[in-house]
């Protein structure tokens, strides 16, 4: 794909960031870097309001989400929405990262008159037009927010939206772990690692060289949601492992990975503000944070398992090739089915629902976290 950004880190969003290492003693830890390189107003990735949501790289689009690869996405999780919805006796649903705004067109016109109101919660201002377009539909219905509010109720939804939340990154020598940032270079931006009291929330082992994540910053926003959802249910789709698996030893390059015209990189830092950067969840860190603050644990299953106890296969019976080919890519073990994983949340709902989410009937993994 052409593209008229810069090939190299420069112009606006490139001053920004070294004049952020510069005032940080020239050193920039990556969780900031990442911040800025994403979502600085006007410049980051998320901010700069070009296409990232699409199916083929001539649109322009750098990736594909399930709510666009298939609607079938969205009509099987408003299953679980509407079971929710009933049993935390709610009419409102929230979305966090709502891209373009598919999933909530599919939620809204499945769950009907079931939603009163859908709240969307999003960084990027940039998309809030976008997600207008697709939701002109349902305009009485939606209502845009900057931040999460003091207090909530309701059904909460989140695609994709826990991997694009800054994480530090942490280098193992062999003798000691340090946290790895970004300087800045006459020929550009580059790696260093310095001293830190940080480690991973695992014990290990782990071998030289290991390069791995940890995630404060999703795990401090799945606790703060919890402690402001008073009543009411969650549900994170996301791709990403277990605490085992996240840090095993044959991970030892770790997860971070960027996304343009349909490819991947391993390098953020080319490109800045050109790409996507994301790292896989770490659904055990997630949990733990959740349960702290107050939330149940409902499940955790694969993407595939929840979406065929929420009735994917029945929705997909005397569907046309294209929709069934499309609709196996969400189930397929090599291709979203088994990397993607659901993982779902509940506070002062009804025990009826909190004992038997439709989306975990079957193949709930729990207790791999």
């Amino acid at each position: 794909m052409q593209s008229n950004e810069p090939t190299s880190v420069s112009g606006a969003l490139g001053s920004l960031i070294r004049r952020a290492i510069e005032h940080n003693a020239g050193w920039l830890p990556f969780d900031r870097f990442m911040a800025m390189a994403l979502y600085a107003p006007g410049l980051g990735y998320y901010a700069r309001g070009s296409q990232q949501f699409g199916a083929l790289p001539a649109s322009g689009s750098d990736f594909i989400t399930a709510p666009e690869l298939s609607p079938l996405f969205g009509r099987a999780l408003a299953r679980q929405v509407e079971q929710a919805l009933a049993g935390c006796g709610s009419d409102t649903l929230w979305e966090f990262g709502a891209g373009s705004g598919a999933l909530a067109l599919e939620l809204l016109d499945a769950l009907g008159e079931r939603v009163r109101q859908y709240a969307i919660v999003d960084l990027s201002g940039t998309l809030r037009q976008r997600q207008r377009e697709t939701l002109r539909a349902h305009a009485d219905k939606v209502r845009w927010l900057d931040a999460l509010p003091e207090t909530m109720h309701g059904v909460v939804v989140g695609n994709e939206v826990l991997d694009a939340m800054p994480v530090q990154l942490l280098h193992f020598d062999g003798a000691q772990w340090r946290e790895r940032g970004v300087v800045a270079t006459p020929d550009g931006l580059a790696w260093e690692d310095r001293p830190t009291d940080l480690r991973p929330p695992h014990d290990g082992p782990f071998v030289p060289g290991t390069v791995t994540e940890i995630h404060r910053q999703s795990e401090a926003f799945v606790a703060t949601l919890a402690e402001r959802l008073e009543r009411g249910a969650a549900f994170f789709i996301d791709y990403g492992f277990p605490a085992a698996e996240y840090y095993h030893p044959q991970r030892h390059g770790g997860t971070l990975m960027c996304h343009r015209a349909h490819l991947s990189d391993s390098d953020p830092l080319a490109d800045v503000g050109a790409k996507d950067i994301t790292a896989h969840v770490n659904f055990t860190g997630i949990a733990v944070a959740a349960q702290d603050a107050g939330f149940e644990v409902l499940g955790y299953a694969t993407q595939a398992r929840f979406l065929m106890n929420c009735g994917v296969l029945q929705l997909l019976q005397g569907a046309d090739i294209r929709t069934v080919a499309n609709a196996q890519k969400l189930l397929n073990e090599h291709e979203m089915g088994e990397l993607f994983k659901v993982i779902g949340f509940a506070r002062s709902c009804d025990p009826a629902f909190t004992s038997a989410p439709l989306g975990f009937a079957s193949g709930d993994r729990t207790h791999t976290l």
